[in-house]
């Protein structure tokens, strides 16, 4: 097989999305689009990628890491001037290259490798990716001769009635014989109403040459879909959602509404677990088997365990182990373990800390940087007190100790092994394992008192 490589182009600003963050930097389906790209073209069997980054380049660098080799365009001056910032990677070199705009979120391995086989097996110098359009307004029309080779590309304002009635359009995304894209670039002219340098003409003069140029039509058209604004964001968002909707679908997960529910495109979720509407499950998140999820459930970057029902509350960053029962109306924060068979009821919230097997906080608890051990119940109301104003400290709760409603474990503290904490009680001291501590004044009754 020919060395191939990658170019993506990802030095746009994108004034018309209107917007500080730069344009392939906006999420869909909860990643940026650039990394979409990013991530599919990687799936290729490539020799080197490159990125072409301008407008917010350090911030695209740190959002693709290592995946690429990049090429700084400092001045936008087309695309054609956009792939020339890589020839000091690619130049000279035997192979084929796909040119591919990180604008385009939808595209799939599947269809560029589609793009790279045809392309290898009509010889050609260059291979558009086409697609057919239901509106084809304002989208360049590819017109082909009688062999199926590309005759033209002609855009949309310079098409003649006949053309216009082609309904096959270039999607901006090609391939190149390698040598020769970066020998044609040479000769690409910037003597347009924009004084820019344009992909499309290293195709004219190729075809000018009389190098075969081909094209391969996807039958998706929604992929080829480049985003520029937040309506065209709007609809990739749509579409990647029923993309990943019906993956987790056919893969044996039950989505009670898919219409309503957002699930990232790096999602890992087992079979017969139930997602009820309203429920988003963003970032790199692992769902485990028979699970249930929802309704209006918000979970990032969290690994659930088999058997784990969470119910209209929010989940970030955490782990959740096997049989666990969250909310309504829970929050787990960051840093957090919650153990198998833990129950965390309504109005709950659980920040860095760690719960062991079958503890239990049914309600209204507030429970931070602590260490619970495992069947350790913790009564209505109960808070762990972190925070001095300037430092936070830890508590600890070992296995089997009983936390009465309405305590406050002032940190640092330490409740022994099957301690008993009174209801009412302002913990400041260690607590012995299997004691009673009470912690709060007696009751005096005033009689008379409202004489």
């Amino acid at each position: 097989m020919d060395n191939r490589y990658a170019v993506i182009l990802a030095a746009g600003q994108g004034t018309r999305m209107k917007s500080k963050l730069y344009k392939v930097l906006h999420p869909v389906g909860g990643k940026p689009m650039v990394q979409h790209v990013a991530d599919e073209v990687s799936k290729l069997d490539l020799s080197k990628i490159v990125a072409v980054v301008g407008h917010g380049a350090e911030k695209v660098k740190d959002q693709l890491g290592d995946t690429a080799e990049y090429a700084l365009q400092s001045e936008q001056l087309g695309t054609a001037h956009a792939v020339m910032q890589a020839a000091s990677q690619l130049e000279g070199k035997e192979g084929t290259t796909i040119v591919i705009c990180g604008d385009t979120p939808l595209i799939t391995a599947d269809t560029m490798a589609s793009l790279l086989a045809h392309h290898a097996e009509t010889h050609a110098k260059a291979t558009i990716l086409t697609a057919k359009a239901d509106d084809p307004a304002g989208y360049g029309r590819v017109v082909r001769n009688a062999e199926g080779h590309v005759e033209k590309i002609v855009e949309h304002k310079d098409s003649n009635e006949e053309e216009l009635l082609i309904t096959e359009i270039n999607t901006g995304t090609y391939c190149f014989d390698n040598k020769a894209l970066f020998d044609t670039l040479k000769k690409v002219s910037n003597e347009n109403s924009q004084g820019e340098y344009y992909l499309p003409d290293v195709i004219e003069i190729l075809k000018s040459e009389n190098e075969i140029i081909s094209a391969f039509q996807t039958a998706s058209f929604e992929e080829t879909l480049g985003v520029n604004d937040r309506v065209a964001l709007a609809q990739a968002e749509k579409f990647m959602k029923k993309r990943v909707n019906a993956f987790h679908m056919k893969n044996g997960v039950s989505i009670i509404d898919p219409d309503n529910t957002y699930i990232s495109s790096d999602a890992v979720i087992g079979r017969d677990t139930v997602i009820y509407p309203g429920s988003v499950i963003s970032g790199k998140t692992e769902i485990g088997e028979d699970s249930v999820i929802g309704p209006h459930t918000e979970i990032k970057n969290c690994k659930i365990g088999d058997r784990t029902t969470i119910r209209q509350s929010a989940a970030h960053d955490s782990e959740i182990g096997h049989d666990v029962n969250i909310g309504p109306f829970a929050h787990i924060r960051p840093d957090s373990s919650i153990g198998d068979e833990v129950k965390i009821g309504n109005f709950v919230e659980i920040k860095k800390s760690s719960m062991g097997k079958a503890s239990k906080a049914s309600h209204l608890s507030y429970i931070g940087d602590a260490e619970v051990g495992a069947d350790v119940n913790l009564g209505c109301g109960s808070i762990t007190v972190n925070y001095d104003g300037k430092n936070k400290f830890l508590t600890k709760i070992e296995d089997g100790a009983f936390i009465g409603c309405n305590s406050n474990l002032i940190a640092p503290v330490t409740v022994g092994q099957g301690a008993y904490v009174a209801a009412g009680s302002t913990i400041t001291d260690d607590v012995p394992g299997k004691a009673l501590s009470i912690a709060r004044a007696r009751q005096v009754n005033k009689d008379d008192y409202l004489k």
